[in-house]
């Protein structure tokens, strides 16, 4: 009896006959050493919350240094900020040869290149009257050179930062300035280190080699700047002026008035504009980079016919900088008795900053302000 006894004892001790004792939770013990568990419902309840709201906050931390730091970083490097305003490592569109204008549409045009100071190439392309296309099939640089003595005006024009001269909008406008009859010469900027010396150096050297070429008695020359080629055309036509031999007409489209309004004004400079120092931390490093594309003083020294092309919805170079600037033009002394106009461009015709090629009423304007009239391209 004392056997048995000690058996009973010894099952009902461990348990293993008893199935409510191998069912019912350790309510006493707590955390992983005592046996405890989670439901599996609970466990993806509580743990997903509250790893997303981690991420969210480490992404934001993230952002937030980043945002704090790219001050900084641009004030202590003032040539980040050159880079951001020239853009000239950006050279869209990708995948181009710029040595064949003709993949472009450009059967009329013709790719030179040419050294404006030594060590320092530029690339060029001369768009002759769309009149001449048959014959200009097939010519050399010479012939192309040759055509510059006709009667056709000259229209020197300077793009804008980023990309090449043979970005869409760019090329699309090429091509209407020839069929209303104009050479169009255009050109890249020189590579390296960009400044606003170095462009508008550029610029003059290519205006120099025109006026050698033009027929001075009966050919006109014209500048057209778009967007920074504006800041770049205005100070060229100062020095022109200052050593008295201005262009026929300068021709703005989406002028500014100053670089430093502009970068204020530019939608990439949204998220600092209103951050206490914002004048101190990248308005203050373009200065640094001697770069400032005064427009509004160059209009005190220009001493031609000018013309301000400006769309409403413009957001890269807002419309009332436009405005601004042809306001000053319109009171400036040197340009008095010259012919100053500023034509808008309605938000509803939808031209923003590089469209205003579009317009089926640019061949009227350019017409009157020009005084010529426009071949009909056969």
């Amino acid at each position: 009896m004392r056997k048995r006894n000690n058996s009973l004892t010894a099952e009902h001790d461990s348990g293993d006959s008893d199935p409510h004792l191998k069912q019912r939770p350790d309510r006493g013990a707590t955390g992983p050493a005592a046996g405890g568990r989670h439901e599996p419902g609970e466990e993806q309840s509580m743990g997903k919350p509250l790893g997303l709201v981690g991420k969210l906050k480490r992404i934001m931390l993230w952002l937030l240094l980043v945002y704090v730091s790219i001050p900084f970083i641009i004030k202590l490097c003032p040539s980040i900020q050159a880079k951001l305003v020239f853009l000239n490592f950006v050279r869209l569109p990708y995948f181009i040869d710029l040595k064949r204008p003709l993949d472009q549409g450009l059967n009329h045009t013709h790719n030179y290149y040419m050294e404006p100071e030594s060590g320092f190439k530029i690339g060029v392309w001369h768009t002759v009257p769309a009149q001449m296309w048959r014959e200009a099939q097939g010519k050399n640089g010479d012939w192309f050179d040759s055509t510059f003595t006709s009667a056709h005006p000259v229209i020197l024009y300077l793009h804008g930062n980023a990309g090449t001269r043979g970005g869409d909008h760019r090329v699309q406008l090429y091509k209407v300035l020839s069929s209303l009859g104009y050479h169009v010469v255009t050109f890249d900027y020189r590579d390296g280190s960009p400044s606003e010396v170095g462009m508008t150096a550029d610029a003059l050297f290519m205006y120099d080699w025109l006026k050698r070429r033009v027929n001075k008695d009966k050919t006109p020359l014209y500048i057209w700047g778009h967007s920074l080629g504006t800041g770049v055309a205005t100070n060229l036509v100062r020095r022109l002026c200052d050593r008295g031999s201005p262009p026929d007409a300068l021709i703005l489209e989406s002028p500014f008035t100053n670089i430093r309004e502009e970068a204020k004004s530019h939608p990439f400079s949204m998220v600092y504009r209103y951050l206490p120092g914002f004048d101190w931390f990248f308005l203050d490093a373009i200065t640094a980079n001697n770069i400032r594309f005064a427009s509004d003083e160059n209009v005190n020294h220009i001493s031609c016919p000018m013309l301000i092309l400006h769309a409403e919805d413009d957001t890269v170079v807002p419309f009332h900088l436009g405005k601004k600037l042809y306001h000053l033009a319109s009171q400036s002394k040197s340009l008095s008795g010259h012919k100053v106009q500023f034509v808008p461009f309605p938000s509803s015709l939808a031209y923003k900053h590089k469209f205003i090629y579009r317009s089926p009423e640019l061949p009227n304007i350019l017409s009157d302000f020009l005084g010529t009239s426009h071949p009909i391209t056969q």
